[in-house]
């Protein structure tokens, strides 16, 4: 059976500072080219689907045709993660992206009226996608010495919004500039550039490996059993999913903008900027200074504080007050995806990252979709101020549930107490 033998492993190296460990910075410029290229590439089939269409629904059949097959291959993905190399696992990944890209390319040169084959193209991109998360997620720990993966992962979170937030900025430019060959063109190169530059990535440090069960159920089974007896991990993961399923408003912002504050489609793009210019400033903090102790505490007290922040949001008329409550429930978020991604890393061993880390990302994918449908559903039932406010009240009271039902996670105090 396959394994990371090929890898080095190399817990031994001296710590350097966190921008000189081999290849962290190369790691880091590939996957930030990768998601300039996905957030080049999405703003430009939605608006070119609907371009030839017409019809909104149309667009939601763009991201169908993306969510069902990742959502369905993403946890047999965490298994073929935990059995192959990961390095090699991202750099096809990345390769079945780039030939998609390709293909959209020579579907807007063909300039035909269907549009029955840019949903094929992004099924396949979808397929792939269910293969790139769980990997991106379980590498990082072979990457960066155990001391350094919570400011590895604040500053790889942190400069991943700025290709969040200038990536569709950059689209739109391209796609008025040359149309969507252009805009493909650049987003087969930006996959090609993260290719090359993960060629250059070592994959130092890997735990030893333990004899896995023969079967496929038999391994996802005990990858579902090991999350249900960490309390840690499962206390993690699901006040993530309630949290975010109860407490975003994203989906609203466009109603909030046009009803509420009264600002217009360049008020609702402030909003929305606002959430990740937030995140990524924070980020860069915790990048620099990290949190030492209290860590259960601080990813409780910053769920909290979005709850507070989105509460404030739904009850606000004035739109700078709606941007400071965004900026904070940004910054907010952050802050709790920072401990939390970092403690389910350091809880979990490298033999099971890639099934722990599927689960995780499955239930990320299902809070955000059916977070944005429980606050459409809760706006149109009851209004848009009570679906807002509704949704950041249940986020107070997960906090305050979860806090009693996982006190293990609420004592961590330093993240290498998440073992």
């Amino acid at each position: 059976m396959p394994t990371h033998n090929d890898t080095l492993a190399a817990t031994d190296a001296p710590l350097l500072p966190i921008h000189r460990q081999p290849g962290f910075l190369s790691f880091l410029l590939s996957r930030l080219a990768a998601v300039f290229a996905m957030q080049i590439q999405a703003i430009v089939v939605a608006w070119q689907v609907y371009d030839i269409t017409r019809d909104a629904m149309s667009l939601a059949y763009v991201g169908l045709a993306q969510f069902l097959p990742m959502v369905i291959l993403l946890l047999p993905a965490g298994d073929v993660v935990d059995r192959f190399p990961r390095k090699r696992i991202l750099q096809m990944s990345w390769a079945v992206q780039a030939i998609c890209s390709a293909l959209l390319l020579l579907l807007a040169q063909a300039n035909h009226g269907s549009v029955i084959e840019f949903y094929a193209v992004l099924a396949l991109f979808g397929c792939a996608r269910a293969f790139t998360g769980p990997t991106l997620q379980s590498l990082l720990p072979n990457i960066v010495p155990r001391a350094q993966l919570a400011q590895a992962i604040a500053l790889n979170s942190s400069i991943m919004k700025v290709a969040v937030i200038s990536g569709p900025l950059l689209g739109g430019v391209l796609y008025s500039v040359g149309g969507g060959s252009l805009a493909y063109t650049v987003c087969l190169g930006c996959f090609i550039v993260a290719l090359v530059l993960l060629v250059l990535v070592p994959v130092r440090y890997v735990e030893k490996t333990q004899v896995l069960e023969s079967t496929a159920w038999k391994r996802f089974s005990a990858g579902i059993r090991y999350i249900r007896y960490q309390p840690i991990i499962l206390g993690a993961i699901s006040l993530d999913l309630f949290a975010v399923l109860l407490g975003g408003v994203v989906a609203l912002l466009p109603i909030y903008a046009q009803e509420v504050l009264h600002v217009g489609p360049e008020g609702l793009g402030a909003l929305r900027s606002a959430i990740a210019v937030g995140a990524l400033l924070m980020g860069l903090y915790l990048g620099v200074r990290g949190i030492k102790r209290r860590a259960g505490h601080v990813m409780f007290a910053a769920v909290a504080v979005f709850g507070l922040a989105n509460l404030v949001f739904a009850f606000s008329t004035l739109f700078w007050v709606s941007m400071i409550a965004m900026l904070v429930a940004g910054a907010a978020d952050m802050i709790s995806v920072y401990v939390r991604t970092t403690v389910i890393q350091l809880a979990t061993p490298d033999e099971m990252r890639g099934r722990v880390n599927a689960v995780n990302m499955l239930f990320i994918g299902s809070s955000n979709e059916l977070g944005e449908f429980r606050a459409g559903s809760m706006a149109a039932g009851f209004g848009v101020v009570p679906a807002a406010v509704i949704g950041g009240v249940g986020t107070l009271a997960v906090v305050g549930l979860w806090m009693r039902l996982f006190p293990t996670l609420c004592r961590v105090d330093r993240f290498d107490d998440a073992r």
